[in-house]
């Protein structure tokens, strides 16, 4: 039997149990990258407020600036996988035995790892946009949290997608890491179908095509929808002073 015919043979038999582990990946990866950009918008923002001028207000700001500032650390500082032994055995050690559902905790280990670097990506998407907004927003009498939402927080999303699609990108390949604490993810499934087939190159080969696959595809995707947002690149800017393209196409429109 030919090394192709083998490969075809392994998705003809096991397709049910790759198609169960290339959804359980993509559900966990999704879940986990939006989570991690609520949390990186959340402690964004917290990180980046101006100082109350009330005392308990601004010692509480302090704390959890500090809070953050060490949840970003540790969990940038540390592989996923052994946060995901601390997080699914911790909580076996602290609840006397008791474990967490394993699909649920493949999407909280994936949450908050990708928050710790979703954070420091807003953070740096807020610092980037310039300061004169937050000043002509506050000058017409915006309070901070309605120029962060009306104001910021749109910009912000439009200038850090790249960053957050290359996220979600990697979480769909970091997800095999999972297979530590039992998740039924792709790999996880290539190691039953190695050890049923006996045919370890073909298996993990036809594993690695299909995450190619997937990351190609959501890649593309994700391309297109950045395009999409920059919208079109021919257009005038109506009422410009420096553009003469601009001044024409009004001075046509009056005479029409």
């Amino acid at each position: 039997m030919s090394f192709f015919q083998d490969v075809i043979n392994i998705v003809a038999k096991y397709y049910p149990q790759l198609l169960s582990g290339v959804g359980n990946t993509m559900l966990i990866a999704l879940t986990g990258t939006v989570a991690g950009l609520a949390i990186g918008l959340l402690t964004g923002i917290v990180r980046t407020a101006p100082f109350s001028r009330n005392g308990f207000v601004r010692v509480l700001h302090r704390i959890l600036n500090a809070v953050i500032a060490v949840y970003v650390e540790v969990f940038r500082g540390t592989p996923m996988m052994v946060q995901a032994m601390v997080i699914y055995w911790g909580y076996a050690f602290a609840s006397g035995g008791s474990t967490l559902p394993l699909i649920p905790s493949g999407m909280l280990i994936v949450s908050v790892n990708t928050g710790a670097y979703m954070a420091e990506i807003v953070r740096g998407g807020i610092i980037s946009i310039d300061k004169g907004q937050f000043e002509g927003a506050m000058s017409i009498g915006m309070t901070h949290s309605q120029t962060m939402f009306q104001v910021i927080i749109p910009q912000v999303m439009r200038n850090i997608l790249p960053s957050v699609s290359n996220e979600f990108v990697i979480n769909i390949k970091d997800t095999s890491v999972l297979n530590v604490i039992g998740v039924t993810e792709l790999y996880y499934f290539a190691g039953i179908i190695k050890r049923q087939s006996f045919e370890t190159f073909q298996t993990y080969l036809v594993v690695c095509a299909l995450y190619f696959v997937l990351t190609f595809t959501v890649t593309r995707l994700l391309r297109l929808a950045e395009r999409r947002l920059d919208g079109n690149d021919s257009y005038v800017i109506f009422g410009s002073q420096s553009d003469s393209a601009a001044e024409i196409h009004i001075k046509t429109a009056r005479e029409g």
